[in-house]
């Protein structure tokens, strides 16, 4: 197979070119991979966003969600060998997985889950460990009681899609999420939310289920826009993490009176920082293979557009930015 890339042209930054890849040779911790299936995520629109503001000086390859077969492993890695099949988000210090083939660190890598095809592995990296890090390493909702309540603002997205089923599978906490249309609520009830409400007047509709503060928020979607409630329903010493930047200064007088915890959640950090804890993300991908195996957590995979090609990661950069997908789409080779 012809080795290629799709990627965002530095002449005409709105539009997206085929490139013929180099020969790609792992270095002492890489896998190369060839790459079965891809996902689009907010990240891919976002970069591309900066990418037409900004200018670029070279082609960008984006991407970072893939599943597919080891084809070579560099000298210093341990426990994968050629042929093993795997799934990753990836690092965006590099260049991206919208491409036959790529080089990743085997640091952030695990093998997919045995019971999934291409195209619903490539779904669920990103969105998995976004949700894993902020509910169980910032907000660390295992260690709460039945007592507390955990509300989810964007439930039906990538993160949200996964975040509920990790919630409810791994703590005690009642789950709230936000959902504005039916198709979307019945989509965060059937993966494990106790209630969903109304993202329009937030406050208002808990209020009308009886819920007049939370104990933890996951904040999966503009952050600018619900500080304001966020900052009224988290109850006194509660934690709220978000994993959208803000675009102005917030005011933290009021969570700063209550007590409250403000965590960031960016899955690209361990990666960007090379922390020493990087090989954590390889292992939390590895405990949510199983629980996919043991039939204990379901993908987030909505829509598939089929073959790798300028026309498709056009189309999946489209549906994206209209902000109403539910679920993950994704383009299988």
């Amino acid at each position: 197979m012809t080795s290629f890339a799709i990627a965002v042209d530095p002449q005409h930054p709105q539009q997206f070119i085929r490139l013929s890849q180099p020969e790609l040779s792992p270095g002492p911790q890489d896998l190369l991979v060839e790459i079965k299936a891809i996902a689009m995520n907010p990240v891919d629109t976002k970069v591309r966003a900066g990418l037409i503001k900004n200018g670029l000086a070279q082609p960008r390859v984006l991407g970072w969600d893939a599943a597919g077969t080891v084809v070579a492993v560099g000298a210093q890695v341990q426990g994968f060998s050629i042929g093993d099949e795997v799934w990753y988000a990836g690092d965006i210090t590099k260049p991206g997985c919208n491409a036959t083939h790529q080089l990743i660190d085997a640091r952030l890598v695990s093998r997919k889950p045995a019971s999934l095809g291409w195209a619903e592995s490539a779904a669920i990296p990103l969105t998995a460990l976004t949700a894993w890090e902020g509910l169980f390493e910032h907000l660390k909702i295992q260690d709460a009681g039945e007592d507390k309540t955990l509300l989810i603002i964007g439930g039906a997205g990538g993160v949200g899609s996964l975040a509920i089923p990790l919630a409810a599978l791994k703590s005690k906490v009642r789950i709230v999420a936000t959902a504005s249309r039916p198709e979307s609520a019945q989509w965060c009830m059937d993966r494990g939310a106790s209630l969903t409400v109304d993202y329009r007047d937030l406050k208002q509709n808990l209020l009308s289920h009886g819920i007049k503060q939370v104990d933890y928020i996951f904040c999966l979607n503009d952050t600018d826009a619900y500080w304001d409630v966020i900052s009224d329903v988290i109850a006194p010493f509660g934690h709220i993490c978000s994993i959208v930047e803000s675009h102005a200064p917030l005011e933290q007088s009021l969570i700063r009176s209550k007590g409250v915890a403000l965590h960031w959640e960016l899955m690209f950090t361990r990666s960007m920082y090379q922390t020493p804890d990087m090989a954590e993300q390889g292992r939390i991908l590895q405990r949510v293979a199983a629980l996919i195996d043991e039939g204990k957590l379901k993908g987030s995979l909505s829509t598939t557009l089929h073959g790798l090609s300028v026309e498709n990661v056009e189309l999946a950069h489209q549906k994206q930015s209209e902000g109403k997908s539910i679920g993950k789409t994704v383009i299988l080779y």
